[in-house]
This record gives structure tokens, C-alpha cells and sequence, in this order.
């Protein structure tokens, strides 16, 4: 009878940054900015990797479903981010709120599998080099990812599902960016039991076990690195997994810093600096951490400028 009395939510407030006009149009432009640069630079990825016969590797196959996520990521945040920062709140429906927060969990999940093949790639390429191009395979390539498609975005449909289910009443206003899970939850005013749970075992193994391979890789290629008897063979190999041990750090920081490690000692504000990081910034250091020093890239960005005018801007930029 309770809940049968409950008003049902058509629609949340969103706070986002609670600041004067002045600092919320510096906001609202430097976002912009960020989000037009982060575009940019993961499709310039892709299309260099579509075109340059060079960069038909699956280190760089793997880089351009990266860049595909980051660019998912950045369209399913930024846009509805930017209207909340320049009205300073605002609304969103309830299947909206629902459908960002599927968007953006599928996305992360999508990242976490993917960032382990990364690092089994180069656990492969350094630990068993002879029989590198015997398992990594074009058609391996494009079934890892795949698997990581569609696990990412079936798997979460678990508990995105008993979220949509759960009762809202009373207090409608999300004190964040964006839908994220946690303040989403907060918010019912029914059991949240079921969904926690699923959180925890579901959720949880999700970022925990890819983390865990991860690191058992990077175990296996230093101990192989180490092997390596001049130090110029050594230095190589730990260049071709720099950049991405760099990105899967950043990534890691920062995820285990919002829903891993306890937070009772963080404020919102600084809560919601930290989602910043995995859901604005992230997107747009991958390309340049994967491109600003990869002579590959940079190669392919100047035999692409050979033959279009527009693209000599792009290489005189980024090959200084």
C-alpha cells in the first residue's frame, strides 16, 4: 500500500557545480574545449589506424576500440554535463538518467576487459615472441573484442535493470555530474539490497579480476624484461608497454578511488573532481599518451599529410 501511494519520478535535478555565473562559463568553455579535443584526437586514431597498412597491428586494432569507447563515453556524458553546468542544475528524465547510466557503466566495463587483452598482447609479444603472430591473430583480435562488446554492455544490463525498478520518492536531486550509480541508489526509498548486491557480485569482480590479470602480466613481462641481457633490449621492450601501463593506471586511480576505496573522507566536491578524471580526462589523454611519443603514429600522420593538405595542420601539431 506503501508504494502504491509513492508519486512516480518522471525526472531528477542535477546539481552539478553549485558556483557563481563567472566561474561556470569558464567551466562551460574549457569543457567545451575538452570535449572537442577529446573527438578529435580519439577519430584521428581511428582513421589512422583504419588507413595506415603500418598500424594493422593488434596493439593499434586495439587502440582504435579504445578511442571508440572513449568517444561513447565522452557523448554520453559531456553534452548533458555542459546544459547542467551553464543553468547551473537541471533536469533529466528518468529513462534519460537510466539510459546515461547504462551508457556509461557499459563503456567503463567495455574498458576494463579491453585493457586486459592490451595487456595479455603484450604479455604475448614480450614473453612468447616467436609464436606471437600464431595467437594474436586477425581473427582472435576481432573475437577478444567482440567478447568485450558484448560483455560490457549485456553484463551490466543485471543491476541496470534493478535500478530502473527501485522506488524514488521525496528528495529528487542528484548532487552530482551526471546518473552515476552510488548517488542514484542513495536516492530510493525502497530496498536497495538486491541491487548492492549485485553490485558486489557482479560489479565488484569486474574491475577486480581484470586488475588482477593485469598485474599478474606485467609480473611476467618484468621478470622476462629483466632477462634480457642489454640494457638496449630492455629499455625497448619497456617502451612498447609504457603507454599502456600509463592509461591502465590512470584508469584503475581513479576508479579505485571512487568506488572501491571508502569515501567517507572525501567531499562531494571533491567526489565529483575524481569522476571527472575517468569520464572527461581520461578520454582525452589515451590518444595522446598512445600517440605523443609513438613513432608509428607519427609516421603514419605524415605519410597521410603526403597525400592531404588538411592533414599537414595536424602533423606540423603534433610532430614538432
Amino acid at each position: 500500500m506503501q508504494e502504491n501511494n509513492m508519486t512516480e519520478v518522471i525526472e531528477f535535478l542535477l546539481l552539478g557545480f553549485q558556483v557563481n555565473q563567472g566561474l561556470r562559463i569558464s567551466l562551460f568553455c574549457f569543457f567545451i574545449l575538452v570535449c572537442c579535443l577529446t573527438i578529435f584526437g580519439n577519430f584521428l586514431i581511428i582513421t589512422l589506424v583504419s588507413t595506415s597498412k603500418n598500424l594493422h597491428t593488434p596493439m593499434y586494432f586495439f587502440i582504435s576500440q579504445l578511442s571508440i569507447s572513449d568517444i561513447l563515453l565522452t557523448i554520453d556524458i559531456v553534452p548533458k554535463m555542459l546544459q547542467v553546468l551553464l543553468n547551473n542544475g537541471d533536469t533529466i528524465a528518468f529513462n534519460n538518467c537510466i539510459f546515461q547510466l547504462y551508457v556509461f557503466c557499459a563503456s567503463e566495463t567495455f574498458e576494463c576487459l579491453l585493457l586486459t587483452a592490451m595487456s595479455y598482447d603484450r604479455y604475448v609479444a614480450i614473453c612468447n615472441p616467436l609464436h606471437y603472430t600464431f595467437i594474436m591473430t586477425s581473427v582472435h583480435c576481432v573475437i577478444m573484442t567482440a567478447t568485450c562488446w558484448l560483455f560490457g554492455f549485456s553484463i551490466v544490463l543485471v543491476y541496470i535493470i534493478t535500478t530502473a525498478k527501485l522506488n524514488f520518492c521525496g528528495q529528487v536531486t542528484i548532487d552530482h555530474l551526471f546518473c552515476d550509480l552510488v548517488p542514484l541508489i542513495e536516492l530510493a526509498c525502497s530496498e536497495t539490497f538486491t541491487v548492492n548486491m549485485e553490485i558486489v557480485f557482479i560489479g565488484f569482480p569486474i574491475i577486480v579480476i581484470p586488475a588482477t590479470i593485469i598485474v599478474m602480466s606485467y609480473t611476467n613481462i618484468v621478470l622476462a624484461v629483466l632477462r634480457i641481457p642489454s640494457s638496449t633490449g630492455r629499455q625497448k621492450a619497456f617502451s612498447t608497454c609504457s603507454s599502456h601501463l600509463t592509461v591502465v593506471s590512470i584508469f584503475y586511480w581513479t576508479i579505485f578511488s571512487v568506488y572501491v576505496v571508502p569515501t567517507k573522507g572525501l567531499t562531494i566536491t571533491v567526489t565529483k573532481i575524481i569522476s571527472l578524471l575517468y569520464t572527461v580526462f581520461t578520454p582525452l589523454v589515451n590518444p595522446i599518451i598512445y600517440s605523443l611519443r609513438n613513432e608509428d603514429i607519427k609516421k603514419a600522420i605524415q605519410e597521410t599529410s603526403n597525400k592531404r593538405v588538411p592533414w599537414k595542420i595536424i602533423h606540423n601539431i603534433l610532430c614538432r
